[in-house]
């Protein structure tokens, strides 16, 4: 098994690859934290100072903070899967939720805002 980091849009991921005997195709391995999906729609649409964008286009798989929520830079705010993958979308700073513009299902296009914090 080999470990790689791959950066896309400014973002790193890591990544293993494991060759399977022959000339098989190498199969690429990512953690993935388990999606949660909420029973009704959390899109707030208010404004924060902070946004945080989509850095590729995607489907919302899960939304992981609600409105006023504090968090910590780093912290993932929501899933995207984008290429058949699952991305965390992380607080790029310490804050509070000011809004959440985006609905579990949801397809959204390069740096279109998720969620706002102040």
């Amino acid at each position: 098994m080999k470990n790689y980091t791959i950066t896309v849009n400014g973002k790193s991921y890591e990544v293993s690859v494991e060759e399977k005997g022959g000339a098989s195709t190498p199969a690429v391995q990512a953690s993935a934290a388990p999606v949660v999906k909420p029973a009704a729609p959390v899109a707030s649409g208010s404004e924060g100072r902070v946004k945080v964008a989509a850095p590729m286009s995607g489907k919302i798989l899960g939304i992981k903070v609600s409105v006023n929520q504090a968090v910590k830079k780093g912290e993932v705010v929501a899933i995207l899967e984008a290429m058949k993958m699952e991305n965390d979308i992380v607080a790029p700073e310490d804050g509070t939720v000011a809004g959440i513009n985006v609905n579990v299902g949801d397809s959204v296009e390069t740096n279109q805002t998720l969620v706002t914090l102040n």
